[in-house]
């Protein structure tokens, strides 16, 4: 069978438009990008061990400028604002920080969110970022999860995870998925 060259071109063009989207007004737009399969919540064997994480607050003066381009982030990437208070002396925290780098639950975290850890120092600093969205911080690690537009998500819960030495990491990831499928 023979083909002719207008046949050919068709066929060409075609393939064009799959590739680089429709041509509209003579200009060709770019085909849609699939979007990402969603990672699966981790499921962590409780017989697993946790080795808590180590030097996980950077400098306070970090903080606010850290926060603001988290939200810049996440509204580009269409993810949530995970924000972790805490301090490198507390144990929870390290605790919590030792379950966020679990490689499953970390590739699980950062498809959801745009984590920042945020040093409070002794509870003493940074705790204007968290009274920003009506949460007072009487205890370490107080997580506030946010929508990319600022809407907490967790006001009920944000100090559920002070104990999270007493927790499962099975339990912590439940936790925070709950709080993100509220938004």
């Amino acid at each position: 069978m023979k083909l002719r060259i207008p046949t050919l071109l068709a066929i060409a063009a075609s393939l064009s438009v799959l590739a680089t989207g429709p041509v509209i007004g003579g200009h060709a737009h770019a085909a849609p990008t699939a979007q990402p399969l969603p990672i699966p919540v981790p499921h962590i064997d409780p017989s697993r061990s946790i080795t808590p994480a180590t030097d996980v607050y950077p400098d306070i003066g970090l903080a606010p400028k850290q926060v603001e381009e988290a939200f810049r982030t996440a509204q580009k990437t269409h993810r949530k604002v995970l924000l972790d208070f805490g301090g490198n002396w507390c144990p929870d925290c390290l605790k919590l920080a030792g379950i966020f780098e679990v490689p499953e639950v970390n590739e699980w975290l950062e498809s959801l969110f745009v984590i920042v850890p945020v040093n409070v120092g002794r509870i003493n600093q940074n705790l204007d970022l968290a009274s920003r969205y009506g949460v007072t911080i009487h205890e370490v690690p107080t997580v506030l999860i946010l929508t990319e537009d600022g809407k907490l998500l967790n006001a009920d819960g944000a100090n559920t995870l002070g104990n999270a030495r007493a927790m499962s990491a099975q339990a912590v990831i439940d936790l925070i998925d709950g709080w993100s499928k509220r938004g």
